[in-house]
């Protein structure tokens, strides 16, 4: 460890000194100095305090003064850590069902680089669902570092480029009927178990699953 970390982990470990254990603020600082191992917990901690302007009861200005002083992480990669929190807890929730260091070993764990990346993928218009898919099981399945989550993303975007205007909005088209497809079906499934909705409802909804598959069909989606 260079002798910068080891100042910047020594001045956490002062700081938590004189702070209740059981603390919001005794717990940020304890993620930060596990950073390697848990950047989830720290993600979730550090949105907490972004939204809520909790720094401010701690003495600090801006959330920027209070990342660069309490913890010792830059601006940027405090904004990296919470954005990249805040995407798996929107889009991927199911990953955080169990992301304590326990359950996920540090090796196990994709680096908030590359969840940050997945999450810029998510935004660009030139992608569709399939690509998101396909970034998104190198990441949580294959373990692709950032760097090569970057190579793959940026030859994702050339293709789409490259790829005829009349094509690239067919390749749309199907992305989002599949999506629509998919949400339907998980509507019917948690109507007729919860019994929600009233039985006719619930067959009016299979018969728009029916039309849309048979739609599929005949267009060769």
């Amino acid at each position: 460890m260079d002798e910068a970390k080891t100042k910047s982990l020594r001045n956490i470990e002062e700081r938590m000194e004189g702070l209740d254990s059981n603390s919001l603020r005794y717990h940020i600082l304890d993620s930060a100095r596990k950073f390697k191992s848990s950047w989830i917990e720290l993600g979730r901690s550090l949105y907490s305090v972004w939204k809520d302007k909790m720094y401010k009861e701690w003495g600090y200005v801006n959330f920027d003064t209070y990342a660069s002083r309490e913890i010792g992480i830059r601006k940027q990669t405090a904004m990296k850590l919470l954005k990249s929190y805040y995407f798996l807890e929107k889009e991927e929730p199911q990953y955080l069902k169990g992301d304590s260091a326990q359950d996920n070993p540090p090796a196990n764990i994709p680096s908030y680089e590359s969840v940050d990346i997945l999450r810029q993928a998510k935004n660009k218009k030139a992608l569709d669902e399939e690509d998101y898919n396909s970034l998104k099981k190198e990441i949580f399945e294959k373990g692709r570092d950032a760097r090569e989550l970057k190579k793959s993303l940026g030859v994702i975007i050339r293709q789409r480029q490259e790829m005829d205007p009349e094509e690239a909005r067919e390749k749309r088209k199907q992305a989002t009927v599949r999506r629509i497809l998919g949400q339907l079906r998980a509507l019917k499934q948690e109507t007729e178990l919860s019994k929600m909705l009233p039985m006719p409802i619930i067959k009016e909804i299979d018969a728009l699953i029916k039309k849309i598959d048979s739609s599929l069909l005949s267009e060769g989606l």
